[in-house]
C-alpha cells in the first residue's frame, strides 16, 4: 500500500479481513452509503455526514464512550475501496484503507479494513515495537474484528447492528453502568 507524502511514515500496521455473502457491488453499497457506520459499527453512536459522496467526502464517527472523530477521505475507488484519515479535529490522524475483492463465487466478496495508527507508529521503530505490539495491536486487531464481523451480521441480518454486540471495547465502548 502506497501512503501519500504528506501523510506521516508510520512503521506498522493492523489488518483484518472477513468474506461476506454479498457480492463486491452490494458491500460496495454499503460501505459507501451516507451514514453507513451506523449500520455495522457496533461501537458507533452517530456517523453524520457533513460531504459526501467521494475523494474530499467528510463524516463523523461518535463513539458510544462520546469521543468524536473525523474522517477525511483521501481516495475514493468506486466498488473497490476508499483510503481516509480518521482522528480528533485538528488533532493527529491515523491512516485507514478500506478494500473489497472478488472472490471466485459471484455471490461474496471479500472485504479488508487496514489501519497505520498515529500512537505507537511513527518514530523509533526499536523503540516503539513492543509498545505497539502489546498495547495498540490487541486493541485494533479486537476492534476490526467487531467492526468487519458487525458488517457479516448487517448483511445477513439486514437491519443494523445492536451496540456493543459483541462485547465492549477498552477504548471506544461504555461499560455497563456507565453513562
Amino acid at each position: 500500500m502506497i501512503i501519500p507524502d504528506h501523510i506521516p511514515k508510520y512503521n506498522q500496521s493492523v489488518n483484518y479481513s472477513v468474506n461476506l455473502d454479498c457480492d463486491p457491488k452490494d458491500t460496495w453499497s454499503i460501505i459507501s452509503s451516507k451514514s453507513h457506520l451506523e449500520l455495522f459499527h457496533p461501537f458507533c453512536e452517530k456517523n453524520p455526514v457533513k460531504k459526501w459522496p467521494g475523494k474530499g467526502a467528510i463524516d463523523e464517527l461518535q463513539y458510544l464512550n462520546g469521543w468524536l472523530f473525523e474522517r477525511n477521505f483521501l481516495n475514493w475507488y468506486e466498488n473497490e475501496g476508499y483510503d481516509l484519515l480518521i482522528g480528533r479535529k485538528y488533532g493527529r490522524q491515523s491512516y485507514v484503507s478500506w478494500r473489497i475483492a472478488p472472490t471466485k463465487y459471484p455471490t461474496r466478496s471479500r472485504i479488508s479494513i487496514t489501519i497505520y495508527p498515529f500512537i505507537f507508529n511513527t518514530g523509533s521503530k526499536f523503540i516503539q515495537k513492543i509498545p505497539f505490539s502489546l498495547f495498540v495491536k490487541p486493541q485494533l486487531d479486537s476492534y476490526l474484528r467487531s467492526v468487519l464481523g458487525g458488517l457479516q451480521w448487517y448483511v445477513i441480518n439486514e437491519t443494523p447492528i445492536p451496540k456493543n454486540y459483541f462485547g465492549v471495547h477498552k477504548w471506544f465502548s461504555l461499560k455497563k453502568g456507565e453513562k
